[in-house]
């Protein structure tokens, strides 16, 4: 059996993070799984290798759309313009086609239609609301009437109407509402969550020892908060201040980027993880974040508000604390509670038991082998 991985990136975001290791996790477990990406340096053909003009492309003509505002430019996707990737041999070669997020000019709706027509069997993983949505990958919040809303819906409505795609949600929270979307209604929508490394990611054997490596105080409690864009609105960074303003002087908030430079590579953020006491996602809209699973691994009890499928993630005392949402007060007081001396050690411990249970590479490779089996 041959797997395609098609996502935009290889590396950069969550959504890529994942689909990387899903294609190691694939490739551990008998699966013969490739990747084409948009624009990466180590895999797919020379020319899909290139920066992609597409892109560029795509944010002008929403630009000009939208009368020349840069307003809500990078949330919505209209896949206008994109790279054919069906005349590829990693194309023609796989039995299965595995889409992750294919948005920002690598795929357009006209090669996902020729991805439908091909008589190939696919599996889309939906990272976010777009592939069930028009234009839009978050709906909470958003204006009726952005540029190409309705096209994109109709162009799309047409597509999917051959109900021959597997809709691989992260989270049970994102297939709810998959479900209740128009373009979701009669689509096969199951959830299966993102794998992980867990012997990359792994409890420290001397946390004080990597704190010095990275400089961070020893005589201090440490809660840690990890974002790729820390300004990003969506991430909540706000609230964990508030929070902060409201712990004592030993407990100190840490936020690559923005208190530390910032941390490349998996196995230096592995080591990160580890050396805290407290790993803390304020977010105030997520599916299943990579960040959360990554501290479990570690062993760090994790706190976030109950949103999204951070709540399927963190069970609430158990392994770490689920806060009220946008309530900056509950989430000091889950800071507190999972520092606690009698508590931090169990919710540790449990954390890394829940990740190894549920999100192992081989957990989650043998759910999606399943589904490909089952298309055969």
């Amino acid at each position: 059996m041959k797997v395609l991985i098609l996502s935009t990136f290889e590396h950069t975001g969550g959504a890529a993070i994942a689909a990387n290791r899903l294609l190691n996790a694939l490739n551990h477990n008998g699966v013969s799984a490739t990747m084409l990406c948009r624009k990466n340096i180590s895999r797919g053909p020379k020319a899909l290798r290139k920066q992609s003009w597409s892109s560029i492309f795509e944010r002008l003509t929403i630009w000009i759309a939208k009368g020349f505002s840069a307003k809500d430019l990078w949330t919505t996707d209209p896949a206008l313009f994109g790279q054919d990737i069906t005349a590829t041999r990693e194309f023609m070669e796989a039995d299965i086609i595995h889409l992750h997020w294919i948005n920002q000019g690598f795929l357009s709706l006209d090669t996902i239609r020729k991805i439908t027509e091909s008589g190939k069997r696919i599996v889309w993983t939906m990272h976010d609301e777009w592939p069930l949505e028009s234009v839009w990958h978050y709906t909470e919040g958003v204006m009726p009437g952005a540029p190409f809303d309705k096209r994109v819906f109709a162009k799309k409505q047409d597509i999917l109407a051959r109900k021959n795609i597997t809709f691989v949600t992260c989270s049970e929270w994102l297939a709810r509402i998959a479900r209740q979307k128009p373009l979701g209604k009669g689509q096969e929508i199951i959830s299966i969550p993102n794998p992980i490394d867990t012997l990359l990611f792994r409890p420290a054997t001397d946390r004080m020892k990597e704190r010095e490596a990275f400089g961070l105080p020893k005589d201090k409690k440490i809660v840690l908060f990890v974002s790729q864009n820390v300004n990003d609105e969506r991430k909540g960074i706000r609230y964990l201040d508030k929070a902060q303003q409201l712990l004592g002087d030993g407990i100190v908030t840490i936020a690559p980027g923005r208190d530390i430079p910032y941390i490349s590579g998996a196995e230096n953020m592995a080591r990160l993880y580890a050396c805290a006491d407290a790993f803390v996602t304020p977010s105030l809209q997520d599916n299943l974040p990579n960040t959360v699973m990554e501290a479990m691994a570690c062993g760090t009890p994790c706190v976030g508000f109950n949103v999204g499928g951070i709540p399927e993630m963190i069970d609430h005392k158990v392994n770490g604390y689920v806060a009220e949402y946008r309530n900056a007060a509950d989430l000091a007081e889950g800071i507190r509670y999972v520092l606690c001396e009698n508590n931090a050690e169990s919710l540790g411990k449990a954390a890394r038991e829940k990740v190894e249970s549920c999100y192992s590479e081989r957990s989650v490779a043998k759910k999606y082998i399943n589904i490909y089996n089952r298309h055969a």
